[in-house]
């Protein structure tokens, strides 16, 4: 419960300062896309550089770790077609919620899309990746049991 509600909150100050900066408004998005305005890749610049700075100090303190994978086909065709969707919608995924908050109709649409290629996606027979290690604790089979079935991992 406790991880549940530290996600909900970060989720609502990543709302608030992406609607606080604009970032979810389509004439900013629109702009950056065409280069008439610098203002979004300026934002994102900073944000990568904060990103970058925290994990290498996580790293450096041994919190985490991880090893470069290669770039392999599938990354290269994902980001194409989240270029071209963010492009056409004039929304990231990020605040596609933010947008229909505010009341901008064009949410609506490109959360209908999102939800499509979602589920597109699940019905892929394939697993894209084996799954390597278990990215929560292990529940015991008690527990696992009580809880709805949607929440159980497949591996």
């Amino acid at each position: 419960m406790r991880g549940r509600a530290a996600g909900l909150g970060v989720g609502l100050v990543f709302g608030v300062v992406l609607s606080w900066s604009g970032m979810t408004s389509p004439d900013v998005i629109r702009g950056a896309l065409l280069f008439e305005d610098s203002y979004l890749f300026l934002f994102f610049a900073s944000a990568v550089a904060t990103a970058t700075i925290g994990q290498q100090l996580l790293r450096r303190a041994g919190v985490v770790s991880w090893a470069p994978a290669p770039v392999e086909r599938r990354h290269v065709t994902g980001a194409l077609v989240f270029g071209i969707g963010w492009g056409v919608s004039d929304a990231c995924p990020g605040p596609i919620a933010t947008q229909i908050g505010q009341g901008i109709v064009w949410g609506v649409p490109t959360l209908a899309g999102v939800l499509l290629g979602v589920y597109l996606f699940l019905r892929r027979s394939e697993e894209t990746e084996p799954a390597s290690e278990p990215s929560r604790p292990v529940v015991p089979a008690a527990a696992r049991s009580a809880s709805p079935s949607w929440s159980r991992s497949s591996s």
